[in-house]
């Protein structure tokens, strides 16, 4: 089947998936584990205290982001610690993000467009 569009529009594009972790202060050294897996350390591992992120508590939050197979690898590593689930992973994901935006937008300011 010839065509003259430029782009496969009907190719299906995966989106990566993510897991929220919550550590807790004993635990929060277990991030090091995650930095040094080979498979995990190339995904997205982004750690911050959820003072930080506007919760409550001393725990420490972890979003690791990637492809399946890292991200079942970093829950396989961290096993013992399960990843949070519905509106509570969702909230902490989002500001995760909007925390991200909002440096990024800074970064516009700065630089200019």
């Amino acid at each position: 089947m010839k065509t003259n569009e430029p782009f496969i529009t009907d190719a299906v594009v995966r989106r990566d998936v993510y897991r929220v972790f919550c550590l807790t202060p004993a635990q929060a050294d277990r991030v090091s584990v995650l930095t040094a897996d080979d498979v995990v350390s190339r995904q997205s591992v982004v750690f911050r205290d959820a003072k930080s992120l506007g919760l409550k508590g001393d725990d420490r939050y972890v979003v690791v982001e990637g492809n399946e197979a890292a991200v079942a690898r970093a829950a396989e590593l961290l096993k013992g610690i399960p990843p949070l689930k519905g509106a509570e992973a969702d909230d902490v994901y989002r500001r995760f993000r909007s925390q991200d935006e909002q440096a990024a937008s800074g970064m516009g300011l700065i630089f200019g467009p």
